[in-house]
């Protein structure tokens, strides 16, 4: 067996419909309890996605899923992949976040991010601002979220968001990572570099995702931050199967896409990954096209996951 870098696995089920797999609406939650249930035997953490709506789809909200899943799974880790800090305000999702932190036991991450899908906002009646303001916004979302998390009272005044003798009991302990997820090189990426424990970035060619490794390690240096100390996570739509002609059909035109996914039989599965590890992400967050069948998942499990233990 090939000796390769170590690397963490999360998955990531489907809330609804993606363009990916196939969603049965009357057996989704059968179909969910499946998919987790396997999952939950090899990969250590499990991941939600928060949107809305993608017109008239099928889809569940984030945390509504999130709770039903940490009571199911309270041994696993369990984030958001990313919450949309413009749907909710940060300091209830502070007091939520502390209060899913204490129900499970310390397993929870909190990913974040600025919003980026107009449509849903505009449909649900919530503003949809400038990319720059958003990303404002999230970044003094933040600032209120930690000092709910560690201070008694907490105080806040900034231009988006306010706090005045809050109390977010109970703080969470331990205090969650929170995870920004996005790649703008501007600004983006520099809110990773001031405010982030973890980055997350969806695939990309290997080209892209070192150039963007290269920006985020640049504005870590302006603002007097340890790259190093920031975990690099990635989620990619992984097609696998024992022949790679068929993984490549599965895959198809999606791998012209600026997001391609990762294709292949397990050997060029493993090999891309083994190419992220080395790049310095540890992380790998997963998600599969056959949801009912689980053929997928399970090769992935069986011939990957073991080699980067």
């Amino acid at each position: 067996m090939t000796t390769r870098p170590r690397m963490d696995f999360g998955y990531n089920p489907p809330s609804g419909d993606r363009d990916l797999e196939t969603i049965r609406r009357r057996e989704y939650v059968a179909d969910l309890n499946g998919a987790l249930d396997v999952a939950s035997k090899a990969f250590s953490s499990l991941w939600v996605s928060d949107h809305l709506a993608y017109g008239d789809k099928h889809r569940i909200e984030c945390w509504t899923l999130l709770t039903w899943i940490a009571a199911r799974y309270p041994d696993l880790d369990l984030s958001t992949i990313v919450m949309c800090n413009t749907f909710r305000n940060p300091a209830l999702l502070a007091k939520m976040a502390g209060s899913l932190q204490e129900l499970s036991s310390g397993h929870f991450t909190l990913g974040y991010g600025a919003g980026w899908h107009k449509d849903e906002h505009i449909s649900y009646g919530y503003d949809f601002p400038t990319a720059l303001t958003r990303i404002e916004m999230m970044e003094e979302a933040i600032q209120v979220i930690r000092a709910l998390w560690t201070e008694a009272p907490a105080n806040f005044s900034g231009k988006h968001y306010h706090l005045k003798n809050a109390f977010g009991e109970p703080r969470p302990e331990p205090i969650p990572p929170i995870m920004i997820g996005g790649a703008g090189k501007r600004y983006t990426l520099r809110a990773v570099a001031r405010h982030a424990d973890w980055w997350n970035d969806v695939h990309r060619s290997p080209e892209r995702l070192r150039r963007e490794l290269e920006v985020l390690k640049s504005h870590c240096g302006n603002e007097s931050r340890d790259y190093a100390s920031i975990r690099k996570t990635l989620t990619a739509r992984v097609f696998i199967h024992p022949s790679h002609t068929t993984a490549l059909e599965m895959a198809g035109d999606r791998l012209q896409s600026t997001e391609p996914p990762m294709a292949g039989d397990p050997t060029a599965v493993r090999d891309q990954i083994t190419e992220l590890a080395e790049m310095g992400f540890d992380l790998f967050i997963a998600c599969f096209p056959g949801f009912q069948d689980l053929d997928d998942m399970k090769l992935f499990m069986n011939e990957v996951m073991p080699e980067f233990a």
